[in-house]
C-alpha cells in the first residue's frame, strides 16, 4: 500500500473534483455528501487547521464559522450562478457566504444587491472609471458610492444581474473578491502618492503588491472577522492609518542600533475605532519592500489564533489583549522566519501634520508645472454621468489617473497649470464641487437606511440637509469633520470625527422616529482621540440646531482654537447645556 502524502498536483486535483461533485449534488437537489456537513480538510487551509484545533480542543465554532467550514466560500459561484438564474437572492447564511465575492443582499433596505469593488490604493483609470459607469447604468441603480476605504460601491443590482456585474468588473481589469464578510478589505494608502511634494514614501507600490498577493493566496481568505490595511506615506492627505488592523506609517529613522538610517514603515497593530482603540505603536520598523511579507505574516498569525467562536470578539484589536503585543510579535517573526527591526521612538523622525483640506480644491504637486484637483460629489455619490465626465476630464487634462480618498471625494492628478481653469469649469459643469467651505469638506456620511438594513438613520440624507442648513448660518475658522453614521458598525467612523452622529431610534408617542447618538472631540492622527458621547436620541430634525449651538459657542469662546481643542476643555454637562440653549426655528 502506497502511504505517501498527496503531490500538491494531486491534492488541487482532489479539491476540484470534490467540489465538482458537490456543485453536481447542488444544482440536482441533493444536500451535500455525507461527511458531517462539512468538506475535506485541505492540508494548505490554514482556516480549516485553525478550526480543526478549536474544536480537538473542545470548543464550538461560531454559526458562521460552521457555514464557512461546510464549503469554501470561494468556491460557491455556482450557487450565485445558480440563484441569478432562477431570480432569486441569498437568504440566510447564503446571503453572508455570498460576500466573498463582493455581493451583498441588503434586504430590508433594498431587495437589490451591493457589489463593493476592491480599488487598490483609491486609484482607478479613466477607462475602468467609465467601465464602472456603464455597469451602473445597465445593471445597477445607475449610481456609485465613494466608500471611507477610497473604494466605489454599486447598488440595485437584481439577482439575475449579479454575475454578469462581476464578469464586467473582471473585463475592465476590476474585481469584488473579497470585498466583505471575513476578509481582507480594500488596501487604502496615501491619496496623493508619488505626487506629494512633502512625502516620504511613495505608497504605490506597495499597496499594489499587497493587493494583488492577498487576491492570489487563497490561504488569506479564511479570517476570523474582517481585516484593515492601510499605508501612510507622509503626505499631505491623511489615509487614517492608526484606524486600522494594520497601519504602515511612512517615518524617517534618524538614528538606530539595529537598523540603518532611512525611511521605513513604522508599524502599529489593532486599530477599530468603531470599538474605540486606535492601532497601537508596536516599536517595529519594515523596510518598505518586506511591508508584504511583514502582512503576510501578521494576517496568518491571526487566522490561526483568532477568535472563532464569539465574532464580537474576532477581530485582531481582541487577540491582541488576549496574549500581549510581545507574544503576539513572537509568533509574527515565527511566520516570518526572521526577527522584526525594533527602535526606540526617540531614533524616528516627528511625522509632518497632514492638511486637513488637501483633499479639496487645487494643489501644485512634486512634478513641476503640474496640479491636482480634489473634488467631491454629494455625501460621496456619483452619477453614471458624472463618472463618464470625470473619466474625460482626466482624460483630456491629466494622465487618466482618478484617485479616492478615506474622506469620500476623488483627485484628478497631474493637470498642466495653464488647464487648471478649463478643468474646473468641466468638473463643476457635471454638478461636483473643487472649492467647498470647511464644513462640507469635513462631511462623512455612510450609506444609512436608503441602501443599509443595519442603519436606524438616513445618513446620506440628513448629513447633506445639515451642512446646507448650517452653511446658511455660521462659518467656521478652522477644518471640521461632522461625520454620520447608521449603525454600531461604525463604517463613517464617528468616533473619530469632531462632532459624531450615530443613528439611533427616537420615541415618539406610540412609534419612533430617526435620530443620532452626538459625540463630540473625535480625531485621528496627531489629534487622535475617542469623540465623547453628550447627547443621545435627538430627533434628526432638531439635530442641526443642536450642532449649531456647539459651533456658535466654539466660534465665540475660542475661534483661534481647533473644535476638538476647545471641546476638550469643556466637561460633559457644559457640552451638554450648550446643546440645549439650541434655537429650533
Amino acid at each position: 500500500m502506497n502511504d505517501q502524502p498527496f503531490t500538491a498536483e494531486q491534492q488541487q486535483y482532489l479539491k476540484g473534483f470534490i467540489a465538482g461533485v458537490e456543485a453536481r449534488r447542488a444544482a440536482a437537489g441533493l444536500p451535500p455528501s455525507p461527511s458531517g456537513g462539512t468538506a475535506p480538510a485541505d492540508p494548505d487551509d490554514p482556516q480549516r487547521a485553525a478550526q480543526d484545533r478549536l474544536l480537538a480542543a473542545g470548543g464550538r465554532l461560531s454559526a458562521l464559522e460552521t457555514a464557512k467550514r461546510a464549503r469554501h466560500p470561494l468556491d460557491r459561484m455556482d450557487e450565485i450562478e445558480a440563484r441569478a438564474a432562477a431570480g432569486q437572492f441569498p437568504s440566510g447564511h447564503d446571503n453572508f457566504l455570498a460576500r466573498w465575492h463582493g455581493l451583498f443582499y441588503v434586504a430590508p433596505a433594498e431587495d437589490a444587491f451591493m457589489c463593493r469593488l476592491r480599488i487598490p490604493g483609491g486609484i482607478i483609470t479613466a477607462y475602468q472609471l467609465r467601465g464602472v459607469a456603464q455597469i451602473a447604468q445597465d445593471l445597477a441603480g445607475g449610481f456609485a458610492d465613494c466608500t471611507t476605504r477610497a473604494n466605489l460601491q454599486l447598488r440595485g443590482i437584481t439577482a439575475a444581474g449579479a454575475p454578469e456585474v462581476l464578469r464586467r468588473l473582471s473585463e475592465i481589469g476590476l474585481t469584488s473578491r473579497g470585498s466583505g464578510a471575513d476578509n481582507v478589505r480594500n488596501i487604502t494608502g496615501s491619496p496623493t502618492a508619488g505626487i506629494d511634494r512633502h512625502e516620504l514614501l511613495d505608497t504605490r507600490p506597495h499597496t499594489r503588491a499587497l493587493h494583488f498577493h492577498i487576491l492570489n493566496t487563497r490561504a488569506l481568505y479564511g479570517l476570523p472577522r474582517k481585516f484593515n490595511i492601510a499605508f501612510d506615506g507622509g503626505a499631505a492627505v491623511p489615509v487614517l492609518e492608526d484606524t486600522n488592523d494594520i497601519g504602515f506609517k511612512a517615518a524617517r529613522v534618524a538614528r538606530g542600533d539595529a537598523v540603518s538610517a532611512g525611511v521605513y514603515y513604522r508599524l502599529a497593530l489593532g486599530g477599530i475605532t468603531g470599538h474605540g482603540s486606535f492601532a497601537g505603536d508596536t516599536g517595529v520598523v519594515v523596510p518598505p519592500d518586506q511591508a508584504v511579507r511583514v502582512a503576510d505574516a501578521i494576517l496568518r498569525v491571526f487566522i490561526g489564533a483568532g477568535n472563532r467562536t464569539d465574532r464580537a470578539k474576532a477581530r485582531l484589536k481582541y487577540l491582541l489583549e488576549d496574549w500581549g503585543l510581545p507574544r503576539f510579535l513572537a509568533a509574527v517573526e515565527a511566520q516570518l522566519g526572521q526577527a522584526l527591526l525594533r527602535v526606540p521612538p526617540g531614533a524616528l523622525e516627528p511625522p509632518v501634520p497632514g492638511d486637513r483640506l488637501a483633499h479639496m480644491g487645487v494643489h501644485a504637486q512634486r512634478q513641476q508645472g503640474l496640479c491636482y484637483i480634489g473634488l467631491a460629489g454629494s455625501v460621496g455619490r456619483l452619477s453614471a454621468a458624472q463618472m463618464i465626465g470625470l473619466a474625460a476630464v482626466a482624460d483630456r487634462f491629466g494622465s487618466g489617473s482618478i484617485r479616492l480618498t478615506v474622506w469620500q471625494t476623488l483627485i484628478i492628478s497631474d493637470i498642466q497649470a495653464a488647464c487648471v481653469d478649463e478643468a474646473l469649469a468641466e468638473i463643476e459643469a457635471l454638478g461636483l464641487r473643487s472649492t467647498v467651505s470647511s464644513l462640507r469638506a469635513g462631511l462623512v456620511a455612510c450609506t444609512g437606511t436608503a441602501g443599509c438594513r443595519f442603519a436606524a438613520s438616513d445618513t446620506k440624507r440628513h448629513g447633506s440637509s445639515l451642512v446646507d442648513w448650517l452653511e446658511a448660518r455660521v462659518s467656521v475658522s478652522a477644518p471640521l469633520n461632522i461625520h454620520l453614521t447608521g449603525c454600531p458598525h461604525s463604517c463613517a467612523q464617528h468616533l473619530i470625527a469632531d462632532i459624531g452622529l450615530i443613528g439611533a431610534r427616537v420615541r415618539r408617542g406610540e412609534g419612533s422616529v430617526e435620530g443620532y447618538d452626538l459625540h463630540v472631540g473625535g480625531g485621528a492622527g496627531p489629534r487622535q482621540a475617542i469623540a465623547r458621547k453628550v447627547r443621545e436620541k435627538i430627533p434628526a430634525e432638531d439635530v442641526p440646531p443642536v450642532v449649531l449651538a456647539l459651533l456658535l459657542a466654539w466660534q465665540r469662546e475660542a475661534p483661534q482654537a481647533g473644535f476638538q481643542d476647545w471641546a476638550a476643555g469643556q466637561d460633559d454637562s457644559a457640552l451638554a447645556r450648550i446643546c440645549g440653549q439650541a434655537t429650533y426655528e
